[in-house]
């Protein structure tokens, strides 16, 4: 069975799949380990591990009779390099995105370009500290400047992973375009700041996201010590052939399997710990109103600009819902038997119109429910119908920033809420002038991955059956006011 090996790299949970040319996973297997501590204390993670754990998928791989993987590409989390030195060996932690960044540091950056506004407005990054990954490596610049003059490659994550593999020094768009703070989205060029500080010569070439390289293995059987201490360059003559991907930001992977299957302008709510808004469709540059409300953007792996709003309901919904449960003594996982009352939300409705609206930045900032005191509700399924519509206020708001002026009238949700009716109903009634569904992909960046370079590996044509979709409608009644 020919398929193609992806290795979806997450912060706390690292997966091997094999992918058939129907894009069915045929094979899975996930694994975690403990974080590592950099040279401050704070806790990162361990690039050893890491590193042997990628060296032993490719060795498992020839133990699966099975299937033929004629290609292998990465998705992994952002805002996060590998440091090299000149004979490809890593030099420095994988350092975590949010470790605290000196605010010094950041001050005098920002002062030395043009300011925060500016800077941030010419990246489409918000001011996020280490989840700015090119200040990442400014700071070693600036902190560490023997340790920087070692470094010959700074490699995004998804780009180690493919060099292990590959052993060829590569940079993809999407990982560049990740709050990174490295690119002029207006220019389509690094931007400015990044030449001016020479970090240029730390950045590999740029390779293009549906292209491969051709390999034979990683020298697993030689040079290598399956560590990360040495460079994978020596080559085993019995190793099968490879074509490898350069590995893609995961956000953006996860988009490609829509991208692919729809052609009339949509946005995607990804759900989950964030609730990130994704607008392909959206071309216009970010206001500093946007910028202030966390808005940012991405880049597909075409290189194309994705304009996003964060939110960080899905967080807020779990410190809530443990509340109600301590109140109404229930499990914690109690919601989910919660369907959607009409009813409850009418109720709810007429005392809302009452309420005094709040800003944009305040609504961001937290939710009403988590000031309202749960003595005012007679019953947990009125409770929690009130919290999903607080929740629903703020995610109308942080959605209607990347909407707003654009062709866009179908919504689809995956992750968690995309599960969820009350919040699928009550996002209809957000927006009755779009088509909402709850949407899902089996592993979506994983396949997305596998998308990328679909050309090189399979020759079958896609399915028309990648994304499952559950249509939800409001009645006009009901909507929003």
């Amino acid at each position: 069975m020919n398929c193609i090996a992806i290795l979806d790299i997450g912060k706390t949970n690292k997966k091997l799949f094999l992918i058939n040319e129907q894009y069915h996973i045929v094979y899975e297997r996930g694994v975690s380990f403990p974080e590592t501590k950099d040279e401050d204390g704070d806790n990162c993670e361990d690039i050893r591990l890491l590193t042997r754990w990628v060296k032993d998928s490719l060795i498992e791989l020839t133990t699966q009779p099975a299937f033929h993987v004629k290609a292998m590409n990465f998705s992994t989390y952002g805002a996060s390099f590998v440091y090299l030195n000149e004979k490809g060996e890593v030099i420095a932690p994988l350092y975590n995105y949010l470790k605290s960044y000196p605010t010094t540091l950041q001050d005098d950056f920002n002062n030395k370009y043009g300011g925060q506004l500016q800077i941030c407005s010419e990246t489409a990054s918000p001011a996020l500290g280490s989840l700015n990954a090119g200040l990442q490596l400014y700071r070693i610049k600036e902190e560490q400047p023997e340790l920087y003059k070692q470094i010959r490659y700074a490699l995004h994550l998804p780009q180690y992973v493919s060099y292990l593999i590959s052993g060829k020094f590569m940079t993809d768009i999407t990982s560049i375009g990740c709050h990174t703070m490295l690119w002029d989205f207006a220019n389509q060029q690094y931007h400015h700041w990044v030449k001016e500080e020479g970090l240029l010569e730390k950045l590999p070439a740029i390779f293009p996201g549906d292209e491969v390289v051709k390999c034979r293995g990683n020298g697993l059987e030689e040079g290598s010590n399956n560590d990360g201490s040495n460079s994978p360059h020596g080559v085993s003559t019995t190793a099968p052939d490879y074509l490898v991907g350069a590995g893609l930001h995961d956000s953006s992977a996860a988009l490609i399997p829509y991208l692919e299957s729809f052609r009339e302008p949509f946005i995607l709510i990804s759900t989950g710990t964030w609730c990130i808004t994704l607008n392909p469709f959206n071309t216009q540059t970010l206001t500093p109103e946007e910028l202030e409300q966390d808005c940012l953007c991405y880049l597909t792996y075409q290189g194309r600009p994705v304009k996003a709003a964060r939110l960080f309901a899905g967080n807020e919904h779990e410190q809530q819902v443990r509340r109600l449960s301590e109140y109404y003594q229930t499990p914690v996982n109690y919601y989910q038997q919660i369907a959607f009352d009409p009813a409850i939300f009418a109720q709810l409705q007429a005392t809302a119109v009452k309420e005094a609206p709040l800003s944009g930045k305040d609504l961001l900032r937290a939710s009403r429910f988590a000031h309202r005191s749960l003595s005012d509700f007679t019953s947990y399924e009125i409770a929690y119908h009130q919290l999903i519509m607080d929740l629903m206020e703020q995610q109308q708001h942080s959605t209607a920033l990347v909407t707003t002026g654009t062709a866009v009238r179908r919504i689809f949700v995956d992750g968690g809420f995309g599960k969820n009716p009350v919040y699928m109903h009550m996002l209809a009634a957000a927006f009755p002038q779009m088509e909402v569904f709850a949407a899902s992909v089996a592993q979506a960046t994983a396949i997305g991955a596998a998308l990328a370079i679909h050309r090189h590996w399979n020759t079958q044509a896609l399915p028309g059956d990648l994304v499952q979709m559950r249509h939800y409608a409001m009645n006009r009644e009901l909507a929003y006011r």
